[in-house]
């Protein structure tokens, strides 16, 4: 038995559950993970998440935080800037449903609903028959994300929760996308209509650092970034206004994730439905 497993499937696991995902020990162990006395733990992460290095902008680390949120060289993630094509966010794996009334959404055994979600029966109304993306990070992945189109932001909404794992032995006993913390933002773009972009936390992630509040958005600029943990970006589209690749619906039909890289087109436009929502 693994030690999730110990924590999310025995008695004893549960009682110790509560403390160990509460913002606490996240705050104890982001100081930690963003301390010099962390940067032992580099070396053995990159080895046995066989991270390519050559990849990455590496001077200036000092702590395992700096290491976990480093940003990739210039060119190794181009971005499609075609106005008509949907872009992924992230590196990911990603699965796509879509929405309709009441739908209970089922995502590695765990459920959630859009209003739940969103903390708001209104906003998750509008998109209803539209699309949910949703993209897991796993710790191997790049962990800087950026903006999915460009357009007009709202202000950062910020819905606190306790901080669970994200891996599968987590999501067979906790809703996770309705317990831990997330933040998201309205993006009010001119193929996709309103879009909702929402970055969601995990055990042991002391920060979803996004970078801006209201203003202007530009397809490919890094919003954010995440710490320590494998961590989720929800993408919520309206209806009748993208058409999803289809491996990727074929894919997530079946229940299979689909590995991506941020800039990667995922989508297009749907050309008869232009209406800013």
């Amino acid at each position: 038995m693994t030690i999730l497993e110990f924590l999310y499937n025995t008695v004893p696991g549960r009682f110790l559950l509560k403390p160990l995902t509460g913002p606490r020990l996240s705050r104890i162990c982001g100081h930690f993970l963003d301390s010099e006395l962390s940067s032992f733990l580099i070396q053995p992460f990159v080895k046995q998440n066989a991270i390519q290095l050559s990849d990455y902008e590496t001077t200036d680390i000092k702590s395992f935080n700096d290491f976990f949120s480093r940003k990739i060289k210039q060119g190794k993630r181009p971005i499609d800037m075609e106005e008509n094509h949907l872009i992924a966010p992230c590196d990911g794996l990603l699965s796509v449903w879509k929405i309709k009334e009441n739908t209970v959404f089922p995502v590695k055994q765990s459920h959630y609903t859009i209003s739940s979600l969103l903390h708001s029966k209104k906003l998750a109304q509008r998109y209803q028959g539209g699309y949910c993306l949703v993209y897991r990070l796993c710790v191997n992945h790049y962990h800087r994300y950026c903006y999915v189109d460009s357009g007009q932001k709202s202000r950062n909404f910020f819905i606190p929760g306790r901080l669970h794992t994200v891996r599968p032995v987590a999501l067979r006993e906790v809703p996770v996308f309705t317990e831990n913390s997330r933040e998201y933002t309205l993006i009010r773009t001119e193929k996709f209509g309103t879009v909702v972009q929402m970055e969601v936390g995990a055990m042991l992630v002391g920060r979803i650092v996004n970078h801006e509040e209201k203003g202007s958005t530009i397809r490919g600029k890094e919003k954010g970034y995440f710490q320590y943990g494998g961590s989720t970006i929800i993408v919520l589209i309206g209806p009748e206004q993208v058409q999803i690749r289809e491996d990727i619906l074929q894919s997530s039909a079946l229940t299979k994730e689909v590995p991506v890289k941020m800039g990667e087109v995922i989508g297009h436009a749907l050309e008869h439905k232009r209406t800013i929502q």
